[in-house]
This record gives C-alpha cells, sequence and structure tokens, in this order.
C-alpha cells in the first residue's frame, strides 16, 4: 500500500506538474492572444486610424506608429492591411505591400478574427481587428501577435522552478504519504472518485479562466460556479449556485444569453449601470461536462473613451471637411452655400447664412449690419419654414444673432420655446418654427480681417440632441474658416469688378462711321481673372479700314492697363498710315520697353508680352492687308458659306524682339466676312486649339451673313461653361466702294499737265454734284501735283475718292515726305502745303512699296446724299 502511495503520489506529482506546465504554457497563449486582440482593438479604434488609412500614401503615416506601438504594448508585431489584404505596415519592412495570409472574409464581414498560425516571423498567436469608417464600411485590418517562440521562453524561464517545486514535492509527500493515506481516508469520508474528479473539473476551469468575472453553467443554465467579479459585475445573490440564470433577476439580454447555449465574443451588455464586454464558450469541446464558461469584463470606461474619441474624430471630420469643402470658388454666394452644405446633416439639421448686401457687392461692410440678406440654406428636408434666400433679415438689436455680433462669439439658445428674445423678433414666424420642431439653434458671426460680414445660423429639430455649450467652440472654428473664404471670394469680386469696369471703359464704346465694313462685335470677361483681350475698329484715309484684336498675357488690373496703353499706342501708330507689320514691329518695342520699366520697378504683375492681329481693308481694291504677333489666324467666310482660315506669316509674340513681322495680302470677295478673335475663343482645358479651331468652322458655315447674328451664334456654340481668358470677337462683313465713286489720272512730269488735270477734276466734280467743291479741291490738287513734279520721281498718280468725305491722293515713287513749313512774309515759295492743311479737313502721307501717297480729305456739303451721283 505504501509502495501504491508512492506511486500515486509520482504519477499525482509528474502529473501536477505536465498540467502545471501546460496551464501555464496555456495561460501564457490565452494571455498572448487576449494581449494580441487588445492591442488590434485598441489600434483600430485609435483616432486619425481611418483618415490614414484613407490618406494617398498610408504605410509612410502609419509605419513608425505600428513599431512604436508593438514596443511600447509588448507584442511581436503590429500589422495594417487594406481590403485587399495587402500589407501597408510591417515590423519587416521589405514584406510592406505583399499579401498577408490572414483570411480577409470575416474581417470584410465585420468580425474579429484569432488563429494560431505559422507566419514570416515563424508560428504564431494573433488577432485581427477591422477598421470602420464613420458609414461602418470596412476600409482595412489591424492585426497583432506574439510568436509561439516568445511564448515558449516565458514558459522555458518557469519549468525549472516548476520541476524544482515537483521535486520537492515528491520528496516531502514521500516521507508523508503514509500519514496523508491514513489522515485522507478519514478526512474525505469516503468521497468516491467521481466526485473528485468533477471538483477537480470545476477548480481547473476557474484555474485556467482570465482574472475577470467568471461563471460556469451547466447543460439545464443553472449556475455551478461564480467567483467574487462576476457576483459584483452581475449583483448576484449569495446563492446563486445551483440556481436558473433566468431565477437571478439578471437583465433580460445577459439572462437570454446565458440561457441560450449560444456563443458570444465581445458583446456588450448594459448591468447596473456598468457596460460589460460578454464571452460564452462550451466546455464540453474539450471533453468536459456539457455546459458553458462565461467571461465578463467591465468595460465602461472604455466605451465613454471611446465615445468622446468617436465624437472627437466626427468634430475632426467636419473641420477637415470644411477646410477642403469651403472656398473652392471665389463667389461668395457659392461660398456661403458651401458651409450651409457642409454642416448638414454633420453638425446640424439646417443651416442659414445671412450676408450684408455690401458683402455681396464686393464692397466692404462698415460697422454692424442690421440688415442682412439671406444668402444660403440647406437642411435635411425640404418645407422647412425658415425664410428663404434672398429675403433682407433685419435682426432685433437683443437677439441671439445680434448678440453675437456685438460680442464676435458665438450664441446659443439651447430651448426655442423659452428663448422669449428670438421669438419676438417675428412672432408668426417663431410659431412656425417651433411647430416644425426645430428646437435649439447656435448663431455666430462671420467676422475677417476685422471686418463683419453677416451671422451663420446652424437650427437642430426633431430627435437630435439640442445643442451643448462644447459646440460652441465648433460652430465658432466653422464659420472663422468660412469667413476667411467669404472675404476672400468679397475682395476678388471687388477687384474683379473694377478691372472689369477699367477694361470695358478702355474698349471703344461705339464703333466709328465708315462705309467699308459691317462691323459687329462682342467681349465677354473671364469669369475669374479678368485678362487684357482689346479690339478695335479705326478708319484710315482713303476709305480704308483697320480692323485690331490683341491679348496681352497676364490678367487682372495691370494687364487691362498695359491693355488700355497698348491700344493707345496703336491709335497713334495708325495714325502714320504705316503698313501691319510695321505697326505691329513698333508695338513689339513698346511691349519691350515696359516689360524693362517694370522690372526695374520690381512689379509684381511684370508683363511677359502680348499678342496682336492688325489688318487694313481698302474697299477700292478690296484688298486686305494683314500682319499677326503670336496670334490665331483670322478666319473668312465666303459668300457662299465655305470658311477659310488665312495662313498669315505667324510672327512671335509681342515683347520678344528680334524678328520682323510679314505682311500678307489677300483680295477679299464683297460680302465676305472677316472674323477676328482671341484664343479665349477656342481653347479651353477642355478641348485643344485644333478642336476649336474646327469646331468655330462649323459655327460660322452655320451662322448666315449678317455680323450681329455671327456673334451671337458663335457665343452661343463656342465659350465654355466657366470661361478662364477673356474673349473678343470682331465680325466684319466687306464692302467696295462702287467704280463710279473712284477716278484716276497718270500726270505727266511737266507743270503743263496741271492745268487739263485741273478741268478733268472739276468734270468730274460736277458729274458728282460737287461744284462748290470745286475751286478748293483744285487748289490742292495743284499744289500736291506741282511738289510731285517739282522735287518727286517716277510716275505721278491722281486719285479722287467719294465716300463719306472727298479724298484727294497724289502718289509718285519718291520716299521722302514733304514737311509743313510757315514762309515769311519776303519768302516766294513754301505755302503749298500750308494752303492744303487750311483748306482741307485733314491731310497725310502714307509709303507704299512704289513710293509714297500725299492725301486730303474734305467734308462733303451739308445735306449731300451719301451715294448721290
Amino acid at each position: 500500500m505504501f509502495l501504491l502511495q508512492i506511486t500515486v503520489v509520482l504519477l499525482i506529482a509528474v502529473g501536477a506538474s505536465a498540467v502545471l506546465v501546460l496551464t501555464v504554457r496555456r495561460e501564457a497563449d490565452r494571455e498572448a492572444a487576449n494581449r494580441s486582440l487588445a492591442v488590434a482593438e485598441s489600434f483600430a479604434h485609435a483616432p486619425g486610424i481611418e483618415a490614414a488609412l484613407k490618406s494617398a500614401d498610408p504605410a509612410s503615416v502609419l509605419q513608425e506608429r505600428t513599431l512604436e506601438a508593438a514596443k511600447r504594448a509588448d507584442v511581436d508585431f503590429i500589422v495594417i492591411v487594406d481590403r485587399e489584404g495587402i500589407r501597408l505596415t510591417s515590423s519587416t519592412p521589405s514584406l510592406i505591400g505583399k499579401r498577408t495570409t490572414q483570411d480577409m472574409a470575416p474581417l470584410l464581414a465585420g468580425r474579429t478574427a484569432r488563429d494560431k498560425t505559422t507566419g514570416t516571423l515563424g508560428p504564431q498567436i494573433r488577432a485581427f481587428v477591422p477598421v470602420k469608417d464613420a458609414h461602418g464600411g470596412v476600409i482595412g485590418a489591424v492585426g497583432a501577435g506574439i510568436t509561439i517562440g516568445s511564448v515558449s521562453g516565458t514558459v522555458d524561464r518557469q519549468l525549472p522552478v516548476l520541476l524544482g517545486g515537483a521535486a520537492g514535492a515528491v520528496a516531502l509527500t514521500t516521507g508523508g504519504a503514509a500519514l496523508v493515506s491514513r489522515r485522507l481516508s478519514r478526512q474525505t469520508h469516503g468521497l468516491g472518485p467521481a466526485e473528485i474528479t468533477r471538483m477537480f473539473e470545476h477548480h481547473d476551469a476557474v484555474l485556467h479562466a482570465v482574472r475577470e468575472g467568471i461563471l460556469i453553467i451547466d447543460g439545464g443554465g443553472r449556475i455551478l460556479l461564480a467567483n467574487d467579479e462576476a457576483r459584483r459585475l452581475l449583483g448576484l445573490p449569495p446563492d446563486a449556485e445551483g440556481r436558473h440564470v433566468r431565477e437571478l433577476g439578471l437583465a433580460p439580454q445577459t439572462a437570454e444569453l446565458l440561457a441560450s447555449n449560444r456563443e458570444a465574443t465581445d458583446e456588450m451588455h448594459l448591468s447596473g449601470g456598468r457596460v460589460l464586454a460578454v464571452n460564452q464558450r462550451h466546455i464540453d469541446k474539450h471533453g468536459g461536462p456539457p455546459g458553458n464558461v462565461v467571461t465578463f469584463r467591465d468595460s465602461t470606461e472604455l466605451q465613454a473613451l471611446s465615445g468622446r474619441a468617436e465624437e472627437a474624430g466626427r468634430r475632426l471630420k467636419l473641420l477637415y471637411d470644411a477646410t477642403v469643402g469651403i472656398g473652392t470658388t471665389l463667389d461668395v454666394t457659392r461660398t456661403a452655400e458651401e458651409l450651409a452644405e457642409v454642416a448638414v446633416p454633420q453638425f446640424a439639421d439646417h443651416v442659414t447664412v445671412d450676408l450684408a448686401e455690401p458683402v455681396l457687392r464686393g464692397e466692404e461692410a462698415v460697422g454692424t449690419q442690421k440688415v442682412l440678406r439671406r444668402t444660403a440654406t440647406a437642411g435635411i428636408r425640404l418645407g422647412h419654414p425658415l425664410l428663404p434666400t434672398g429675403t433682407p433679415i433685419k435682426f432685433s438689436a437683443t437677439g441671439p444673432r445680434l448678440r453675437g455680433v456685438g460680442t464676435g462669439r458665438a450664441v446659443i439658445e439651447p430651448d426655442l420655446h423659452q428663448a422669449v428674445e428670438w421669438q419676438t423678433q417675428d412672432v408668426r414666424r417663431a410659431e412656425q418654427v417651433l411647430a416644425y420642431g426645430i428646437h435649439s439653434l447656435i448663431s455666430a458671426p462671420l467676422s475677417a480681417r476685422g471686418s463683419f460680414l453677416g451671422v451663420a445660423n446652424f437650427w437642430r429639430s426633431g430627435n437630435s440632441e439640442t445643442f451643448r455649450d462644447d459646440d460652441l467652440a465648433l460652430a465658432e472654428e466653422l464659420c472663422a474658416r468660412a469667413a476667411v473664404s467669404i472675404d476672400n471670394a468679397r475682395r476678388y469680386t471687388r477687384e474683379h469688378d473694377m478691372a472689369v469696369t477699367l477694361q470695358r471703359s478702355l474698349l471703344p464704346s461705339s464703333l466709328p462711321a465708315q462705309n467699308a465694313l459691317d462691323v459687329a462685335y462682342r467681349y465677354l470677361p473671364a469669369q475669374k481673372n479678368v485678362g487684357g483681350d482689346w479690339f478695335d475698329v479705326i478708319p484710315l484715309p482713303g476709305t480704308r479700314v483697320a480692323l485690331v484684336v490683341g491679348d496681352v498675357v497676364g490678367h487682372g488690373m495691370h494687364a487691362a492697363i498695359t491693355m488700355g496703353r497698348l491700344r493707345a499706342a496703336v491709335h497713334t501708330f495708325s495714325a502714320l498710315d504705316l503698313q501691319p507689320g510695321e505697326v505691329l514691329a513698333h508695338l513689339d518695342e513698346l511691349v519691350d520697353v515696359l516689360d524693362r520699366s517694370e522690372e526695374t520697378a520690381e512689379s509684381a504683375g511684370a508683363i511677359a508680352g502680348a499678342t496682336c492681329l492688325y489688318a487694313i481693308y481698302d474697299p477700292v481694291d478690296r484688298r486686305c492687308t494683314m500682319a499677326r504677333a503670336g496670334h490665331p489666324p483670322p478666319a473668312i467666310v465666303y459668300p457662299d458659306g465655305t470658311v477659310e482660315f488665312l495662313e498669315l506669316p505667324a510672327g512671335p509674340p509681342l515683347g520678344v524682339g528680334g524678328l520682323p513681322f510679314e505682311t500678307a495680302e489677300v483680295v477679299v470677295p464683297e460680302g465676305s466676312r472677316l472674323v477676328l478673335y482671341t484664343d479665349g475663343l477656342i481653347e479651353n482645358r477642355g478641348r485643344d486649339i485644333d478642336e476649336g479651331l474646327d469646331k468655330l468652322a462649323r459655327t460660322l458655315g452655320l451662322a448666315g451673313e449678317d455680323p450681329e447674328r455671327m456673334c451671337e451664334a458663335v457665343l452661343d456654340a463656342m465659350p465654355p461653361a466657366h470661361a478662364t481668358d477673356d474673349i473678343a470677337l470682331l465680325v466684319a462683313r466687306t464692302r467696295s466702294l462702287p467704280s463710279d465713286r473712284v477716278s484716276r489720272w497718270d500726270v505727266p512730269s511737266d507743270p503743263s499737265a496741271v492745268g487739263p488735270l485741273r478741268t478733268a477734276v472739276a468734270n468730274k466734280l460736277a458729274e458728282w454734284d460737287l461744284e462748290e467743291t470745286s475751286f478748293v479741291t483744285e487748289l490742292i490738287l495743284s499744289e500736291l501735283i506741282t511738289n510731285a513734279i517739282r522735287y518727286a520721281s517716277g510716275p505721278i498718280r491722281v486719285r479722287l475718292l467719294l465716300d463719306r468725305q472727298l479724298t484727294c491722293e497724289v502718289s509718285d515713287g519718291s520716299s521722302t515726305s514733304p514737311h509743313l513749313s510757315y514762309a515769311t512774309a519776303t519768302d516766294e515759295g513754301g505755302r503749298g502745303l500750308f494752303l492744303v492743311a487750311q483748306m482741307a479737313d485733314r491731310w497725310g502721307t502714307r509709303y507704299t512699296p512704289e513710293g509714297k501717297v500725299i492725301w486730303s480729305e474734305q467734308p462733303l456739303p451739308e445735306g449731300y446724299a451719301a451715294g448721290a451721283g
């Protein structure tokens, strides 16, 4: 018997040691699993993890954080994966971007996954927790784990102690085995093996439980064991053991779970004001008796912290949405609408924004405006009784909204039913608002750079929580960000309007009278930055007309001012009657001088150049002479509707310098339409220039013959919805001067030829019913022809043109220009050009490839019908 007892003692010692080793190992495994799960859950719900996963480069944001967190949490690794299972972080950087071995199906379904597996670091215990966004969608997962080697190390360190203890136990028990055997028999009162085994199993279950509330329930729903923590958390009576779970007065949700025999993982239950995380597992899976082991963990504080973290996350998301969603345009009204749209429904059920009238006009509001205009409204549903947009809003000086304006801080009315001052502003409207269910208000002023802009009102209705004091800071932050954007839009509107006004004042307000062309024009400023586009129609001597279209590089006031300078310069150079290429050459020099002067002044708006197209149309021979400097080619629409873009020599933009500008000529049939435009018509971000030219050609071909209708058709078809560049369009239908209004004579280089020519001119004037101009005309021609015979060379020709005025032209082959001089009383000559200047309205000289032309213009008699003859 003694040897048997020794044998039993040895077996018990060995068994106890083995059980203890297994227990320690299992305890270490369980502790590792719990620690992995806790770390993964904490990291998955950490503030900022959602934003980081949605960022452009999550790995750069999260890698260092995961390494530091793994070190502090005493786990071997923390890994973050996306929805596809691709690693975004890893303790082994070379694995970033590779797929993990974890099955993503349960994670994408929103469930936690825990397992033992063999990973890149070897056998390991790990847990994966899904990361959800604000809408409950899974956007990734966080995994944490401990390798089996780490767990085994713990057990190995404890093993010598365990074995030493077992050896000591054997030594001690061997000596007392005889005594124990006799005493055990006496003290067990004959207790059988089955009862001792059951007791051992109960204590074994308690031994393997974590330090939480523990219940062991049999298959019939009766409590077999409850530790002190379970009694405290559930409020169990002293005689709970042996009673059915439904008899203990537990919360219905908890009682239902304990009686259902189903497994549960981290279910949240309320008990006595606490939030409990409940886990239930079957114990008969491992050969034990039917029943369940249930653990309870007090998560009240964790839930409170999680709630506050979620609230902070929602507020941060709202501020982020405000940052990226408010101020996307430089339009005051649209910016106010964006503020309302961002705040609904994340912060309020309804939002109204009221701005001062000067702010809407781009002006600065002076002082506190008591009359505002409703600029934007937004709500979770339509049909609310709040005043609509466009309505003038007058606030009481004692009301909450203007009270907030006076202090510069947001004002809260948590219960509008008790807000007497608010209700007295408009009793009837207040009754409608309250009847609709709106119950709470925050009114926050919109101010930026010391200037009052308006008021934003946030309303909550229905079952929404009333505003609290901690909502004031968020409302003020929202309004502060929106106010800066509104003020930027206001300042832009003011500067844009000033630039448009300046530019329109510098453009022609009306077209000059002339008979060579039927002209229509359109000018559209850019919606954002006004540029330097311009056009002009300039009558020239000899019934000719100059057409000009230009575009200054740049935008804003500086571009508009430079455009005015260039337009004035074009008029000056046109008065010199230069060829188009020469006009552009002079403009090129002027732009270069302007550029250098701006650089000297260190101006922030230095001009980089300009483009220009200059064309001269002569209705006598229907010849159009053109030159361009970096400008799109003009289009010509022939009488039959055919459209052609003229292939003019493409000179460099003005201001580049160093290259000449070539002049080209084309004969234009009468009734053709010349179309000049700036690049804003054909270019935009959605299409290239070739597509724009093709579309313009198709539109012109179908637009008819009337220049006005052509302008309308082109602008209806061509410009984008939001023009980013100015558009100048000039359409001119050509006419020709009838041949019966043109007379030409060749004059021999002989003074005796003057007399016969004067007679021929007098006859032609009589034919035109202009006898009363005959004396002056003969005198002018006599002086001009005599000068040409005396001082010039080459063939001399005389031309008379009858249009809106009578034009006399004398051409010769000399390039020497005559000069007006004042003869003294003793001079015998020198009075010819002086007489011409006195008799004619104006006179001048223009140069031709063959020489020069001296011309003079005389007014027609009053009442003379244009076209007579």
